[in-house]
């Protein structure tokens, strides 16, 4: 049982926080070379590969970081797309040797996905949010990432995406296009949210020991295989989520992986907040 003093959070980064040389600090950790040895292949040698490598690797990462920390349950944790199945797995809910798996099997997945139908995202930073959303209605492209306050992400075919980024500054917002390999939190994700769903299906899921918040609702996870499937198409309500940890108590939150995107977004979130 979390204790009601705690005031953690626990927070997993989602692919885009990956980088070259990340897995060092862990080279002889157990996790790690146990999870290689899952996979099959080291995810750290073809970080060019794109997402089929990104998103083990990031995970590993992630779970090594969080297993050579403080153990003691947090108030909740919360995890930015894939990030979910490191908060999920460090909760109990999966154990770590399915995790492996059904990460390997959602970046195959949505790797697939983007060679059918190829796609891209563009954060928009800045501007006014209703402009933002405007826009995205207008080229058809969906709102992928809500990420913190004057940053949204939007998804969808690569024309449309380019589109985007050269209307960008009439609506006052500044574009930078994502080094992701598709469509990521769309409708052109379809395909990846069925073939997730059956290795979903063969998972055993248990109750976690912490909350764990979903990307789709901003809430505790309900039914973990439904909602993990279904996320792949939904926004990342980031900004949500954080003020829904907020709202439970959180007060210092922790950032499992490499980077310190995750606690940019925090301190920005709850600024505007204030």
């Amino acid at each position: 049982m979390t204790s009601p003093e705690t005031t953690t959070a626990l927070l997993f980064p989602g692919q885009g926080s990956h980088a070259a040389g990340m897995e060092e600090p862990y080279r002889d950790h157990p996790l790690l070379t146990r999870g290689i040895e899952l996979l099959g292949f080291d995810p750290f040698e073809r970080l060019a590969d794109g997402t089929r490598s990104h998103q083990p690797a990031l995970f590993l990462c992630s779970m090594c970081q969080w297993a050579s920390g403080d153990r003691t349950p947090p108030l909740a944790a919360a995890g930015h797309s894939l990030g979910e199945y490191a908060a999920l797995t460090a909760a109990g809910a999966i154990d770590f040797e399915d995790a492996v798996r059904l990460v390997g099997a959602r970046a195959n997945a949505m790797s697939e996905a983007a060679e059918r139908e190829p796609g891209g995202m563009v954060a928009m930073l800045g501007g006014e949010r209703e402009d933002v959303y405007e826009l995205a209605a207008e080229l058809s492209l969906s709102l992928a990432n809500d990420n913190a306050p004057g940053q949204l992400v939007l998804s969808g075919r690569m024309d449309d995406v380019d589109t985007a980024v050269d209307r960008s500054e009439r609506i006052g917002c500044r574009a930078r296009k994502l080094d992701v390999g598709g469509a990521f939190h769309s409708p052109l994700m379809a395909p990846a949210a069925d073939a997730l769903r059956a290795a979903l299906d063969a998972t055993d899921i248990g109750k976690p020991a912490f909350p764990v918040l979903s990307n789709g609702s901003t809430q505790p996870f309900a039914d973990v295989r439904s909602e993990l499937a279904e996320n792949l198409l939904k926004p990342v309500r980031w900004r949500e989520t954080l003020l829904a940890l907020q709202a439970m108590g959180a007060t210092d939150y922790v950032e499992c992986g490499p980077g310190a995107v995750l606690r940019g977004l925090v301190k920005r979130t709850l600024r505007a907040a204030a």
